[in-house]
């Protein structure tokens, strides 16, 4: 019920405006909902990769001693390099020959230039989706270590990677330059044996293809037995060696860092066996983690356990917050396999009688989608690492060699075929990746989703809360510190602008939902922003789900706490100040129709990256210019929020389908109680009284004051009048008393 001098609901007015045009706020709500939903990722295109590629460059910039290119091969696909009628060498595309799968887990392209000796003349890099370079680290960073490849005899490296020089890498840009590192050395190795390059020949696959694995073959055996048949295999490494190593390498400062000042101390010893070989797999993870593993594992899909003692940790901290195990991968024939953390799982230890106890014991699933011969030798490569700066650390590949024991493999009879099957992992449909980004994030997921519910609740049971304004202070101080840290820089699921200016581009060129899908966390939130925008606004988001927004509103708490002064614009400036967020918006939107790309390089006027995504680490002037955003939010609450936000500005816009109006006013509001109004942390509500929804935040302080019967004068007012009235004062009846002698006259009271 309302009270006597309230309006009557807007929302009624609001439901028979819409009623007046249902067709406008129909397509208005369904485009919405598509525009936002899906606003997260560019596409791919349908057309060849490598033909796509090569047009976005200049002949120059690949081989700079060709005049031209010829056609495309069909097969084994690269582009022959002419210099005055001659061939002069050809132009590949990394990730048509080896997994090319970064930080962002899309494929990062690199166009390799590579002579008929075998040496590599150029190398650019043409396409990537590594977060790390879009958002922190500078790409000429990245891009510089290429000349450390020129020249590099890729013939001699395959014939003996020991010759291999080992590249330096950017600090927070592990995995990408590792990857990038892999799949130049890999991939024109394959290049180099397939066209044979420099006298390489190609491997050919062995007379007894026709190996397999003998499931039936299956025992117990103890530690000692295991490492003696070569089932385990062992990498020891002192400090001291790992520094040779350095010096080997012609690495004056990584050798000068020593992790200990006893060379003796270990470095690392380290142990790993294929488990899904089944003698090795029930030795080393006892029959009950056995066979849990096999109900997991595909058909033809292998998996690995591996094991570590001292100074260094085989599986570092990269993985934590990248998902991405960047110490260590698996290499065979040329193809390396890195693991995922959605593919690890973490044991106690190792089951084999006489095992020693060991630090880290992990299993490792290989992907499906993997080509990997379980009977075929394949190679642990251990990445040591010492940080050589501040920003940079040095790398050295040590190598444990393995082979499946003679004994556990089976000769199995040739079929009568033309061609012989080949036993890889992966001859199953391979899960799309967006599946295997779900389930790495499934912890993330389920938190997010519980505080969307959380957040929902609330909403619904506003009217309820803000009846107790001490609790509805502390429950959103709680969710806007879950927000900051964990949703912020722990998971970093935080919105941008670059999301819907990719998302319009995407429109153009057409989308594939498996890249709508690639970052869940992003998705939900979208999804949540497109549901929000329909009964709230932007208010949801930006009040409550947003962490940069959280970080302005929290700090600015602890300004109000040790007596930080506060501002407040006058009307007329703060009104006009509004605008300029939507200037922005409208800027970035128009420029990336003219090129994405410099739309996203300006949309660093949003300091979500630097403060959120990076936590500060990145180069000082991003740092500055993220404190520049938050210091004036001590003085002015939420500041960057009013006036300079892009994707508040995007986000305002479709508000107006709002189809509810939750937050009530009386007709006192502005005339003449200017209570809300002076107390709304982002000035929102006009000095007449109403709220404008595409400046309000949804923080609920003003329905607290509006509920509130001792702060709202229309309580206040209503209050009073449902109290009972208090009675008369009583007559005073005089009395006398005899004290001490003394005539006293008393007031009689009433009892």
């Amino acid at each position: 019920m309302f009270g006597p001098h309230e309006k009557s609901p807007p929302n009624q007015i609001d439901l028979l405006r819409f009623q007046s045009k249902p067709v406008y706020l129909f397509r208005a709500t369904i485009t919405t909902l598509f525009v936002l939903l899906f606003a997260t990722f560019q596409v791919s295109a349908t057309e060849s990769e490598l033909s796509r590629l090569l047009a976005k460059t200049n002949l120059s910039e690949l081989y700079p001693d060709a005049d031209r290119l010829g056609k495309i091969t069909e097969k084994n696909p690269v582009v022959p390099a002419y210099r005055d009628g001659q061939q002069i060498g050809y132009i590949f595309l990394n990730s048509d020959y080896v997994t090319s799968t970064g930080y962002s887990g899309k494929p990062i392209h690199l166009l390799i230039a590579i002579d008929l000796d075998g040496v590599l003349k150029h190398i650019k890099l043409i396409e990537h989706h590594e977060p790390i370079v879009l958002i922190g680290i500078p790409e000429r960073k990245i891009t510089a270590l290429f000349s450390n490849y020129i020249d590099v005899d890729i013939v001699a490296l395959a014939q003996d990677e020991s010759k291999r020089d080992q590249v330096d890498a950017v600090s927070g840009a592990t995995v990408t330059v590792m990857v990038m590192d892999d799949t130049i050395i890999r991939g024109a190795i394959r290049v180099a044996r397939i066209y044979g390059l420099g006298g390489l020949e190609a491997i050919q696959e062995a007379s007894d293809s026709h190996t397999i694995v003998d499931m039936e073959k299956s025992s117990v055996e103890d530690w000692v037995q295991l490492l003696s048949e070569g089932s385990v295999r062992r990498l020891k490494l002192t400090v001291d060696q790992v520094t040779q190593a350095f010096e080997g390498a012609n690495n004056p400062v990584a050798a000068a860092l020593p992790e200990s000042e006893n060379g003796d101390d270990l470095f690392i010893e380290l142990y790993a066996g294929l488990v899904s070989v089944p003698t090795i797999g029930r030795s080393l993870l006892g029959e009950a983690e056995y066979q849990n593993l096999i109900k997991k594992l595909k058909p033809n899909q292998q998996a690995v356990l591996v094991a570590g003692n001292g100074l260094y940790s085989f599986k570092g901290s990269g993985y934590v917050r990248g998902g991405i195990f960047d110490r260590f991968q698996i290499i065979q024939n040329g193809n390396s396999i890195r693991f995922h953390d959605y593919s690890h799982k973490r044991l106690r230890a190792i089951k084999a009688d006489g095992a020693p106890r060991m630090t880290d014991v992990d299993l490792f699933i290989f992907p499906d989608d993997i080509d990997f011969n379980p009977t075929k030798p394949w190679t642990l490569a251990l990445l040591a690492n010492r940080a050589t700066g501040p920003t940079r650390k040095s790398f050295f590949t040590f190598n444990l060699e393995n082979q499946t024991p003679e004994r556990y493999l089976v000769q199995m009879a040739p079929e009568p075929s033309t061609k012989q099957p080949k036993v890889t992992l992966g001859s199953n449909t391979p899960s799309p990746i967006w599946k295997k980004m779900w389930l790495s994030k499934t912890t993330e997921i389920v938190f997010l989703s519980i505080a969307l519910v959380i957040l929902t609740a609330i909403f619904f049971a506003q009217q309820w809360l803000v009846k107790y304004p001490v609790l509805t202070i502390r429950v959103r101080l709680a969710f806007l510190t879950f927000v900051l840290i964990g949703g912020g820089w722990y998971a970093n699921a935080q919105l941008s602008i670059v999301n819907i200016l990719t998302m319009f581009n995407a429109l153009v060129t057409g989308f594939d939902w498996q890249y709508f899908l690639m970052e869940p966390l992003t998705f939900i939130l979208w999804g949540s922003v497109a549901v929000a925008l329909v009964f709230w606004g932007r208010g949801p988001y930006c009040g409550w789900l947003c962490p940069f927004g959280a970080l302005q509103e929290l700090s600015n708490r602890i300004a109000k706490l040790i007596k930080i002064p506060q501002f407040s614009l006058p009307w007329w400036a703060h009104e006009r100040l509004w605008a300029f967020k939507y200037i922005l918006f409208l800027g970035l939107f128009g420029l990336s129709l003219y090129s994405l790309e410099n739309a996203e390089r300006l949309a660093e006027i949003e300091p979500f990256k630097t403060a959120i995504i990076m936590n500060f680490v990145r180069e000082w002037p991003y740092v500055i210019f993220a404190l520049c955003m938050i210091i004036p939010g001590l003085f002015i609450e939420r500041f960057y929020c009013r006036y300079l936000c892009p994707l508040g500005a995007a986000l305002a816009i479709p508000g107006k389908i709002r189809m509810f109006e939750w937050l009530k006013r009386y007709k006192e509001c502005g005339k003449p109680c200017q209570i809300c109004a002076n107390e709304c942390m982002v000035q929102a509500i006009h000095p007449e009284g109403n709220i404008n929804v595409h400046e309000c935040l949804y923080c609920l302080h003003c329905h607290v004051l509006y509920s509130d019967d001792h702060k709202c004068p229309v309580m206040i007012k209503e209050r009073k009048r449902h109290e009972p009235k208090t009675r008369a004062a009583p007559e005073v009846t005089p009395a006398k008393i005899i004290h001490n002698q003394e005539l006293i006259e008393i007031k009689a009271l009433d009892s």
